[in-house]
Formats: C-alpha cells, sequence, structure tokens
C-alpha cells in the first residue's frame, strides 16, 4: 500500500482510462510518477472485481507509475444511489465492495462526484489563446433544458440522497484505508435538469466535511470549479480552509475566464485565478497530494487526448511547482 503521507506535493497526470504504451512513454518523458486513471475500462456492470484492479494497479507499477487514484466509476455503479430509487440498497452494496476491493488490490484514493446529470457545457469548440479550442458554458442556453431523470430534484432531497450514502460508505473506506475525494458539481450553479446541484459553494462543501467527518472523506478540489463559483474570487480561501483541516486529497489545476453561469475554459495561466498563488497557498497549508491538469483546450495537431495541451501545462505546472519550492531556500 502507497504511504501518501510521505509523499510531496508535486504533478501528476490523469484523464486517461487506460495506460496506452504512447501514454506510458509521455508519463515518463513528462517526468511524472503518479498517474490517475479515470473512468478507467474494468470489466462489471454493477461493481469492480479485486483481481481487476489488481491488474490495473500493476500495469502502473510494471513500467515505474504509481497508480495513486482511480476516478469515477461509472454512473450505472450509483445513479440509484444519488436519485434515491429502489434498488439503491443493492447499488450500496456493490459499491462497498467496489471499495474494499480497492483497499485489497491497494489504490488509495477513490475520486467521485453526486451529479446524476453529470457535468454540462454549451460549445466544445470556443477559440482561445492563438485559436485553440476550450469548452465553454452559457446558462442561459440550458435553462429551459428538459428533465433529466423525469422529476424534479430539490437540494433537500439531494443532501438526503447524499447524507443516505456517505453514513454508510465511509465506514467501509476507513475499514480499507481508501480515500473518497469529492468533486464539485460543474458547473456549480443551483439545478440543471431539473436535477439540484448541492456541490457549488463553499458553505456547502463545509457542511459536507463536517457532517461526514473522517480521515477518509475529502476534497477532489477541481480549481476549475471553485474559480467558477465566484469568478475567482474565495479560491485561495477555500484552499487555506480546507487544507489546514487536511482535507485536500488532490486538485485539478484548471482555470476559466468568467463565472458560473457563463465561464470559457483557458489555458491555466490566462484564468480567473494566478496559479503562482494557487501553489504557494498549497505550500502554506502543507498540501502534500498531486496536482494533474484538466479539460485542457485542443492545440494544433493535438491529439483526442490533448497530449500537447496536456505537455504545455504539465510543464509549466512543474515550473511553477519548482520556483516555490525554491523560494525558501532562495528566502534564507
Amino acid at each position: 500500500m502507497i504511504n501518501l503521507n510521505d509523499l510531496p506535493m508535486r504533478i501528476a497526470l490523469g484523464q486517461f482510462g487506460e495506460l496506452t504504451d504512447e501514454q506510458v512513454a509521455f508519463l515518463k518523458q513528462c517526468g511524472c510518477e503518479d498517474v490517475l486513471l479515470h473512468f478507467p475500462p474494468i470489466p462489471g456492470e454493477k461493481k469492480w472485481e479485486f483481481r481487476d484492479l489488481v491488474l490495473l494497479r500493476a500495469r502502473a507499477e510494471d513500467v515505474g507509475l504509481r497508480l495513486i487514484c482511480v476516478e469515477n466509476v461509472p454512473m450505472r455503479f450509483y445513479d440509484k444511489i444519488m436519485l434515491g430509487l429502489p434498488g439503491r440498497e443493492e447499488q450500496l452494496d456493490n459499491m462497498c465492495e467496489t471499495v474494499a476491493n480497492m483497499g485489497r488490490a491497494g489504490i488509495p484514493i477513490l475520486g467521485y462526484h453526486f451529479m446524476p446529470n453529470a457535468v454540462w457545457r454549451t460549445s466544445r469548440t470556443t477559440p482561445v489563446r492563438g485559436g485553440a479550442l476550450a469548452t465553454s458554458f452559457d446558462y442561459e442556453l440550458v435553462k429551459n433544458a428538459p428533465l433529466s431523470a423525469g422529476r424534479v430534484y430539490t437540494e433537500e432531497e439531494m443532501w438526503e440522497n447524499y447524507d443516505w450514502y456517505l453514513e454508510r460508505i465511509l465506514p467501509v473506506c476507513e475499514e480499507y484505508n481508501v480515500r473518497l475525494a469529492l468533486h464539485p458539481d460543474d458547473p456549480p450553479v443551483a439545478s440543471l435538469g431539473g436535477i439540484a446541484r448541492p456541490f457549488r459553494n463553499f458553505e456547502n462543501f463545509k457542511r459536507a466535511m463536517e457532517v461526514h467527518n473522517s480521515p477518509m472523506h475529502g476534497l477532489d478540489f477541481c480549481h476549475g470549479c471553485w474559480s467558477e463559483m465566484r469568478g475567482g474570487e474565495g479560491v485561495l480561501e477555500a484552499i487555506q480552509y480546507f487544507g489546514e483541516r487536511g482535507r485536500l486529497f488532490y486538485m485539478h489545476l484548471r482555470d476559466v475566464v468568467g463565472t458560473a453561469e457563463k465561464f470559457t475554459e483557458v489555458f491555466v495561466n490566462d484564468g480567473n485565478v494566478d496559479p503562482l498563488q494557487v501553489l504557494l497557498a498549497l505550500k502554506q497549508v502543507g498540501f502534500n497530494g498531486f496536482i494533474i491538469d484538466d479539460h485542457v483546450p485542443q492545440m494544433v495537431n493535438d491529439s483526442p487526448w490533448g497530449h500537447r495541451a496536456r505537455a504545455w501545462t504539465t510543464g509549466y505546472l512543474m515550473g511553477l511547482l519548482d520556483a516555490v519550492n525554491q523560494m525558501g531556500t532562495l528566502a534564507s
């Protein structure tokens, strides 16, 4: 089992479903030692089995990488849990078994969200710096969208469903030493498609962490979502608050221009928040998790998985982190 407390703040790579030979070479050439796998194509209609998770971990370790996190199980694993539908007890049993199997396989973090109707964007071809193509969101275009799940789900209902789930899954996380890392609602608006989105502001994250207070429960701090919430305001304060309490497990470091109701995703140094200040804030609170790029723009002649923009972003973040780590030395 990886001892997460022994690792420093570092840059990793993620957003891969599986590790192809090309992606392995890319990771190694970028100088990363950790990889996050996002929606990995593991067999299983209802849960992940131990042997498949061991194979996933071994694939990473065989090429000199740490599989530090698996992010997002298939929606069909827990959609009834999120919506409080009949059948959620069976899904809970399967999710508990999936978490237990992750712990047995030595995979220390499960990233998760609580968005039954997923991430929304209204464009994937918005031009940004130099003509690179990015995603954007305009609430006006979707405010009259049809109901995603047949009826309206209020915020109170979503909290009830969330509390029901966390009360039952967290003891399993604690038993098997698997950290559960919560991603914000994206976009962080009050409701989309008739389904309320509780994880859209500081107060609601504070409530989630206080009510479900466990060393195995923390945040996948998606910087872009936090930047969307108030147009960049409050991001550093949130890092300080949750970081001082040991609730920052890892970070998606992307950014936007705009606010939750209307924003465009941009290169990480063109957004609402200065990324240097973000890394300084992380260092100040003793953050020792990993940072990955996220939702990078498509650069000229890029691959479908964005290797050019990921290389640019990863190199930029590594340079910033090196500078931040040197600041104390230079000051002394």
